[in-house]
C-alpha cells in the first residue's frame, strides 16, 4: 500500500510539474517575473517547516505528518484553478509549498518506520529503492499526461491538470491514512537527543553537506542536458529521449542495484555514484560545443552512466542517513538531511548558468572536482558512520 500510495503521489506532482511558472502566465494576468518572485517567497516561506516536522514525527510518528503534507498539496492545487492574481498565486502557492516541504521532511521517516515493521528481511536501502522507482514511474507518468492533456493550449486543459493533480494528492493521502501501517518508538522529554546535539554531531552534518554536493549534481541532467543539447551537442529530440530514458532505468534498476550492493558499505556505494558522476561531467564537458554522431554516442553514454549513479545514490545515501540517526530522533535527523536537497535546489541554477555562461565546459568540470574531491571526505567519515549504524 506504501508503494500504490507513494505512486499515486508521484502522478499527481508529476501532472503539475511540467507546466510550473507557464501555469499562471496562461491563466492570469500575472506578469512572468512577478510569479517567479511570489513562488519564490512562498517556498522561501516553508524553508524553516523542517525544524518542526522533523520534532512531531519523533515525537507523534510521521504517518499523519505525510496525510497532513499531501492535504496541503491537493488544496494548493484545488487553489491554483482558480486564483486569478498575485495575491491568491502567493497564498496557494505557500499552501503548496508547505506540503511539499512536510512530505519530503517526514516521508522517508515512514518509510524507514515501514521497513522496520515489515518481515522477510528488506532492508530500508531496498525500501528506499522501491519507493524511489515508485515515485519516478509516477512522476514520469503524470508528465507525459499533461503533455497531452495541454497540446491544444486551451485554458481548460490547465484547469484540469490542477484538478487531477489535487484529486490524486488527495487519494494519495487517502491510501497513507487508511492502508500505511508502520511502528513508532515514540521520542518523549526524557530523549536525550534533540537539534542541539544534532548540530554538535559532526560526522552526520559531514553527510549532510556533502550530499548537497550529490544532490545538486542529481538536478543537473534535466537542468543542463537541454541547453547542451540547444548549443548543438545533438539532434532537437535528443533531450526528451534521454530525459525518458533516465526516468525509465530509475524505475527499472533502483531496486535491482540496491539489492546487488547489499553488504557493501553504504559510504562505498555513494562514493562509487561520485566517480561515476566525474566520468559523466568529464563527458559532458568534452562534448559541449561539438555535434554529429560521436556527440550523440557520448550523451547517450554519459546519461547511462548518471542514471546508474543517481540510482544508487538516491536510496542509499537516505538510508546512510536514517541507519546513522538516533531511534528516537530519526525524524529531527532526516528532516535536516533534506535540507541538503533544499540547498542544492537553490544552488544548483546559478551554479550552473554563471558557470556556462563564462565556458561551456566551465559547470562540468567544476562539478566533477567537487565530486571528485568529496569521495576522499566521505571515506573519511566511513568508521564513524558505520559504527553508527551498527549501533542502532
Amino acid at each position: 500500500m506504501l508503494v500504490a500510495a507513494l505512486t499515486v503521489d508521484s502522478v499527481g506532482n508529476g501532472l503539475f510539474a511540467p507546466l510550473s511558472l507557464v501555469y499562471f502566465v496562461r491563466l492570469t494576468d500575472v506578469p512572468l517575473a512577478l510569479v517567479g518572485v511570489l513562488l519564490t517567497v512562498a517556498n522561501l516561506v516553508a524553508l524553516p517547516l523542517p525544524i518542526w516536522a522533523g520534532t512531531l514525527a519523533d515525537r507523534f510518528g510521521p504517518r499523519y505528518l505525510v496525510v497532513a503534507a499531501e492535504a496541503a498539496m491537493a488544496l494548493g492545487f484545488l487553489a491554483f484553478a482558480v486564483v486569478t492574481g498575485p495575491v491568491g498565486i502567493l497564498l496557494a502557492a505557500t499552501v503548496l509549498a508547505a506540503g511539499v516541504r512536510l512530505f519530503w521532511c517526514t516521508i522517508f521517516t515512514l518509510v524507514a518506520d515501514y521497513a522496520d515493521g515489515r518481515p522477510g528481511g528488506v532492508g530500508v536501502d531496498t525500501w528506499y529503492a522501491i519507493s524511489n522507482a515508485a515515485r519516478t514511474a509516477g512522476l514520469a507518468l503524470g508528465g507525459l499526461t499533461t503533455g497531452i492533456v495541454v497540446a491544444d493550449g486551451s485554458t481548460a486543459g490547465y484547469r484540469a491538470v490542477a484538478y487531477g493533480a489535487a484529486v490524486f494528492l488527495a487519494l494519495a493521502a487517502v491510501l497513507v491514512a487508511v492502508g500505511v501501517r508502520a511502528p513508532h518508538r515514540a521520542a518523549t522529554a526524557a530523549d536525550p537527543v534533540g537539534y542541539r546535539e544534532l548540530l554538535r554531531d559532526r560526522p552526520y552534518l559531514g553527510l549532510v553537506a556533502l550530499n548537497t554536493v550529490y544532490a545538486m549534481t542529481s538536478m543537473m541532467l534535466a537542468l543542463a542536458l537541454p541547453t547542451v543539447v540547444l548549443t548543438g551537442a545533438g539532434p532537437p529530440w535528443l533531450t526528451a529521449l534521454l530525459l525518458a530514458a533516465n526516468a525509465v532505468l530509475i524505475a527499472a534498476l533502483s531496486a535491482p542495484l540496491v539489492r546487488r550492493l547489499t553488504g557493501v558499505r553504504r559510504t562505498r556505494s555513494i562514493a562509487g555514484a561520485a566517480v561515476l558522476w566525474v566520468l559523466w561531467c568529464g563527458m559532458l564537458a568534452i562534448v559541449g560545443g561539438t555535434g554529429g554522431v560521436t556527440a550523440t554516442v557520448v550523451l547517450v553514454l554519459g546519461t547511462l552512466l548518471f542514471t546508474v549513479a543517481e540510482a544508487v545514490h538516491a536510496p542509499i545515501s537516505t538510508a546512510a542517513a536514517a541507519a546513522a540517526a538516533p531511534a528516537a530522533a530519526r525524524g529531527r535527523y532526516l528532516a535536516t538531511f533534506q535540507y541538503s536537497f533544499a540547498a542544492a535546489s537553490v544552488i544548483a541554477p546559478a551554479f550552473f548558468g554563471g558557470l556556462y555562461a563564462v565556458g561551456h565546459a566551465l559547470p562540468f568540470l567544476v562539478l566533477g572536482l567537487v565530486n571528485a574531491l568529496s569521495v576522499p571526505a566521505l571515506l573519511r567519515l566511513e568508521q564513524p558512520l558505520t559504527a553508527r549504524s551498527r549501533a542502532h
